[in-house]
């Protein structure tokens, strides 16, 4: 019996001969029984194509969680909106997913402001954990666990009017809870990819940990990729799908000790 099944509409792979479209960005489908719901939309309508071309419906979606608020996770919302419109989703987020993103002069954040989002869709904003179905969790801000997971600013948020480094305390992820474990869903884990796994398995109750998919945003082979490699094992997690914001090299070395599955527009996973 089927629980749960992913598709990935966006990533910046695609596989050969199945001919998706691709952009460095993040877009995945989740069926939850009756819940059609979508993490994060991508950067340009990207994920629309693909998910026509997938026999995917995106007017069944009711729900649309965001992992941050930088523009190749949250730029479809645009393009949603003017073919689709939004009024009947529900988007979760965190409070700061919508601020102005600014890095080197460029604006890299959502097109749509937090007050524009709140007219255009039904907009929960939370710090906090969400339960968005019987079995997944919005997991919510996501503190520091571990010292070799140095949270880095990237550019600069406009909060409240003032501008100041952008922390991205934003970023957070998504769990789907079976009874064999969790299974993490990431979109760039600038909040580290062990800090999401750790407040994950602390929200759920859960030790287990079944897999993980998305972004770990790591790209150098050094001291940090092999405490993380640690704590992967330690965890004993032994089914990973790094992509998006992982470098080749990366992958390469942590497939030395744990297996790493290939992502591309077109992957399936049935849990």
């Amino acid at each position: 019996m089927i629980n749960l099944l992913l598709k990935v509409l966006v990533d910046n792979y695609t596989y050969i001969d199945q001919y998706y479209l691709g952009e460095p960005a993040v877009c995945y489908y989740l069926e939850d029984a009756e819940e059609k719901i979508l993490f994060d939309v991508g950067y340009s309508d990207v994920f629309i194509h693909n998910a026509k071309k997938m026999g995917i419906n995106i007017n069944d979606i009711s729900k649309i969680i965001c992992s941050h608020g930088h523009n190749d996770h949250v730029g479809g919302f645009s393009y949603l909106g003017e073919e689709y419109g939004l009024q009947k989703k529900t988007v979760i987020a965190h409070p700061e997913t919508f601020n102005k993103k600014i890095f080197e002069g460029e604006e890299i954040g959502s097109l749509y402001s937090t007050e524009e989002m709140n007219l255009k869709c039904k907009l929960k904003l939370s710090k906090d954990s969400v339960c968005v179905t019987k079995n997944i969790v919005f997991l919510g801000e996501i503190p520091n666990y571990f010292n070799f997971e140095k949270r880095n600013s990237i550019g600069e948020k406009n909060k409240d009017g003032i501008n100041e480094k952008d922390f991205l305390v934003d970023d957070t992820a998504i769990a789907y809870k079976t009874s064999n474990g969790i299974f993490i869903i990431t979109g760039c884990s600038h909040s580290g990819i062990c800090n999401i796994i750790e407040h994950a398995k602390r929200v759920c109750k859960e030790k287990r940990v079944i897999g993980v998919l998305g972004g770990f945003h790591l790209f150098e082979v050094d001291e940090r990729l092999n405490k993380t490699i640690d704590y992967f094992r330690k965890s004993n997690i032994t089914n990973l799908y790094p992509c998006h914001c992982v470098s080749f090299d990366v992958k390469a070395e942590i497939n030395k000790y744990i297996k790493v599955n290939e992502v591309g527009v077109g992957l399936k996973i049935e849990l």
